[in-house]
This record gives C-alpha cells, sequence and structure tokens, in this order.
C-alpha cells in the first residue's frame, strides 16, 4: 500500500509492507543503516560516505551521497533522532535537497514470524511554487518509484516473492 497526502504544504507518503520474517530480524535489518544500499535502486548511486555503527541510535549523524536528479549526485546528512528497540526509529534530514525531511520507520510483529513494517515520511520542497510543480511532475513519481523498488526488493527478500 502506498499513499500520498497533503497538508500545510508538507506532503506525506505512507506506506506498509508484511514481511515473514520475525521482528526482531526486520529490525536488525532495518536499523541497520548499511542496509538501505540494499533496497535503494541501483541508479541512484546510493553510498554512505561517514562511518556507521551497526545499528541506529538516537544522536546518529549518517553521510551520504545520492542521485536525487539524473546525473546528479547530491549530498544528504541524516540524523537518527529517536529509536525505540524493536518498535520505532526516525531519521530527518539536516542537509539535503529537501526543506524537510521526516521519516517515521515502524514495525509490529503481526503473528508468529511475520511483521507488519509502515513508512511515514513527511517532506517538504524547498522554492515555493516551483517546488511544487517539480513535486507533481517528478518528487512524487521518483518517490513511488523509490519504494516500489524497494517493495519488489523485499519482497524477494524476505517474502520469496
Amino acid at each position: 500500500m502506498m499513499l500520498f497526502k497533503k497538508h500545510s504544504g508538507i506532503y506525506t507518503l505512507y506506506t506498509e509492507q508484511t514481511l515473514n520474517i520475525s521482528l526482531e530480524e526486520a529490525w536488525a535489518f532495518f536499523s541497520d543503516p548499511k542496509n538501505l544500499a540494499k533496497i535503494t535502486p541501483p541508479k541512484m548511486g546510493f553510498e554512505i560516505t561517514s562511518e556507521v555503527d551497526k545499528t541506529a541510535y538516537p544522536g546518529q549523524i549518517i553521510t551520504y551521497n545520492i542521485g536525487v536528479f539524473p546525473g546528479v549526485l547530491q549530498s544528504w546528512v541524516t540524523e537518527i533522532t529517536e529509536v525505540k528497540r524493536h518498535e520505532f526509529f526516525i531519521d530527518e534530514q539536516r542537509f539535503g535537497p529537501y526543506k524537510m525531511w521526516h521519516h517515521e520507520h515502524f514495525f509490529e510483529k503481526v503473528s508468529y514470524g511475520k511483521t507488519l513494517m509502515r513508512d511515514k515520511v513527511s517532506y517538504k520542497l524547498p522554492f515555493g511554487f516551483l517546488g511544487r510543480l517539480a513535486h507533481r511532475v517528478y518528487v512524487k513519481n521518483e518517490l513511488k518509484t523509490i519504494f516500489n523498488y524497494r517493495y519488489s526488493i523485499l519482497e524477494a527478500r524476505f517474502n520469496g516473492k
């Protein structure tokens, strides 16, 4: 499931996916920043440029390069602002292409060996009217592509599809 909403100039993207893995396995995979490259489309050239610890913790700063536009790499600085082990973690852009980026990752055991993973991404683009236009003609579709790619990779990796 993927849903976009807009409120007060902020866009919010909601996704969810049930994975055939335990809550502990899901947490171990998603809280390890090194795994982000595995679920990001290769065409984006995602590369972590900072040293990262194995699991996310509050205050952790992660720097990386990512292709937000074709052929253009952008430096991005993210801070893990909140973590509740086996339940959720939040990352926020400190520097990068968005005026605001707040990404909430939620994990919930739904049955034995199954975990519901939900994402809520709230973001705002710079440049006022031009940012809104860019969202309509490019950014929204790119985010759909990224999260659809992620969904298919996770289906193959954890759900055998």
